[in-house]
């Protein structure tokens, strides 16, 4: 039986009901005192281990061999399904491929513009140092619609432009064409008005009252006093620095040329003595530049009439000296913010009159020094051409054949006749060896060396330009340039059978010829592509070539300018390079073919294929 517990009755404290309110407050005051005990923890020291001794290596700078004239070869390419490509247009005069090199020196740079898209007004890719040039066509509104334009309204809104400080909004309202070029030079030779709106992409635009703006910056890299010279038909102006320095536009009241860069004066007292292009030259006022010191420089072109162009900016060193040209007068340089390559001079010369401008030499407005002092002393119009190094030495004729037996030989093969090889010893001695004795190898060189037989030939499209004249031009009965887009390619024929399974490389050079010299020549595209005749279809193979050849070809002063479509070369090489079959419209690409494939695209070359400048046109007798 339990017991049961008493309780305990308020109002009747026990010892119990102290003891736990004295162990209470003193849990309470043990709560609010907080002990801490902290432990330290001795600070280990980093020791670091003694050093070892390993061996030392010396080491040695390596060395590569670089050859001085290394080109890129022709492309070489593939070919399983070749699909006609969409080119873009390319302007000539144009350079392609890569140059020999730069007449003048970059400073250890060698930074080369866009070669498939250079033309006289400039080329599609910056290189740093130079202009750029934005296309407006004043005879139709922003958004490409045609609008009324006259000879005076072109002239109020070039001034317009002017004197608004050269503010590119002011020509907003105008057509603008999305392609910018940027050129180092402002040497455009008389060509046809023309040759602008196909620089830029433009070749549905009537070549008349259009204008370009370029913008660039002016710098030396030592102190220099000059002053520019220059002729435009219609318009050049040049401002440094926010001042117009030069007004070389054409001297007559007719199209306003002269209007539009406003009271302007020349300070020259020799203005107007000698021809640039096709009217007489104004001087400019004296600029000094500080070394490295960079000014803003804009340079406005133009063309109101239509017809004929000029655009020409040459420079005066004071205190320079300099030959005397066919006018017995300063043969000046062109003005140059970098140095001449020979691409750059080839799209020059093509057009201009030897004798009037200086294209490869003269001070080059860049930031620092040239490699080659620059002596602003003209020696020859056309300098010596560089020599190429010394061709390779072509590989020799024997190989190592191996029989079966383990035995091997030196030997060159000559043929096959029936089951036997006719080889040749280093001694000269033919000797007949069963096929059934040489190794898997030299069976395989054998069928290589016995391909079927085949045509080559090359293929050929062109696309012809309907050029619509200005007014100014259909009065004057002129007759509009002829331009024709072409593109090429090569094809082959097999003629025998046999199994051939070793890839074969077909290639083709196409040729122009310029009209103003029958001996001087233009690679004008040059290109390859791999098959393999076990996998021909129907026993042929043909590819087009993703390039496009643009010819212009026009009349003036009575003299057939541009160039012709004249020649071309079809070879068909194996994994040796062995030549197996060809096709060749002049026997000189094939008698100098290993000059020949020195040359790049674009390269002006002769009959021993050596790289050559293009013959310039003869001055108009009435002139000078």
């Amino acid at each position: 039986m339990k017991k049961k517990l008493s309780k305990v009755n308020k109002g009747a404290p026990s010892g119990f009901v102290i003891s736990l309110l004295v162990h209470f407050a003193a849990f309470s005051l043990a709560g609010l005192l907080v002990v801490f005990t902290v432990h330290q923890k001795e600070e280990k020291k980093f020791v670091p281990p003694k050093p070892v001794d390993r061996p030392k290596m010396k080491l040695k700078k390596p060395k590569v061999k670089v050859k001085k004239s290394a080109k890129p070869k022709a492309t070489t390419r593939i070919v399983t399904k070749v699909q006609k490509a969409s080119m873009p247009d390319i302007q000539l005069p144009e350079m392609s491929g890569m140059t020999e090199g730069l007449v003048g020196d970059i400073g250890g740079f060698e930074i080369m513009p866009d070669l498939e898209e250079m033309t006289v007004f400039g080329a599609g890719q910056t290189i740093g140092n130079d202009f750029v040039g934005t296309f407006y066509d004043l005879k139709r509104s922003r958004n490409g619609n045609e609008r009324a334009m006259d000879v005076t309204q072109y002239a109020d809104e070039l001034t317009k432009f002017c004197r608004s400080g050269w503010k590119p909004s002011t020509l907003a309202k105008f057509y603008q064409s999305p392609k910018k070029l940027y050129t180092t030079t402002f040497c455009i030779p008389q060509v046809r008005s023309t040759f602008a709106p196909f620089a830029f992409d433009e070749p549905d635009t009537i070549a008349c009252q259009w204008a370009v703006h370029y913008t660039g910056q002016l710098v030396h890299h030592e102190d220099i006093k000059f002053r520019f010279w220059g002729h435009g038909d219609d318009v050049l102006i040049v401002r440094v620095d926010g001042e117009i320095v030069l007004d070389g536009s054409w001297d007559s009241d007719t199209y306003g040329a002269r209007l539009i860069a406003g009271k302007w004066v020349s300070s020259a007292t020799k203005n107007r003595q000698w021809y640039l292009g096709n009217n007489l030259a104004w001087g400019g006022d004296w600029i000094e530049l500080k070394a490295g010191v960079p000014k803003d420089m804009e340079v406005l072109i133009g063309e109101q009439p239509g017809g004929n162009f000029v655009a020409m900016l040459l420079v005066e060193v004071d205190g320079a000296e300099y030959e005397t040209n066919p006018q017995n007068q300063k043969f000046l340089p062109i003005f140059r913010s970098a140095p001449t390559t020979h691409d750059v001079a080839d799209a020059i010369m093509e057009h201009l009159v030897p004798g009037e401008a200086d294209v490869l030499r003269g001070p080059v407005f860049q930031d620092y020094a040239p490699s080659a002092p620059d002596t602003n002393v003209v020696a020859d119009v056309e300098p010596a051409m560089p020599q190429d190094e010394p061709a390779e030495e072509k590989p020799s004729p024997f190989r190592v054949w191996t029989l079966k037996s383990g035995q091997s030989f030196e030997a060159e093969y000559i043929s096959k006749i029936g089951d036997k090889l006719v080889l040749r010893n280093a001694k000269g001695k033919q000797v007949r060896v069963p096929v059934a004795d040489v190794s898997e190898d030299d069976i395989n060189f054998i069928k290589l060396s016995n391909p079927p037989k085949f045509d080559v030939g090359i293929v050929r499209s062109s696309k012809s330009y309907k050029i619509e004249l200005s007014t100014y031009e259909l009065d004057r009965n002129n007759t509009p340039p002829r331009v024709l887009d072409w593109e090429f390619g090569a094809k082959v024929r097999r003629k025998g059978s046999g199994d051939y399974p070793f890839a074969l490389t077909l290639e083709y050079f196409v040729i122009g010829q310029q009209y103003l010299d029958a001996d001087k020549y233009r690679i004008l595209d040059h290109q390859s592509a791999n098959f393999i005749p076990n996998e021909m279809k129907d026993g042929s193979f043909e590819f087009k070539g993703d390039r496009v050849s643009r010819l212009f070809d026009w009349d003036l002063n009575d003299a057939r300018r541009g160039m012709r479509l004249a020649e071309s070369l079809v070879l068909l090489t194996d994994s040796r390079g062995e030549i197996i079959a060809s096709s060749s419209t002049a026997n000189w690409l094939m008698d100098n073919l290993d000059e020949l494939r020195k040359r790049n695209v674009g390269n002006y070359i002769n009959k021993d294929c050596e790289r050559v400048y293009p013959t310039g046109p003869r001055q108009n007798g009435n002139l000078y």
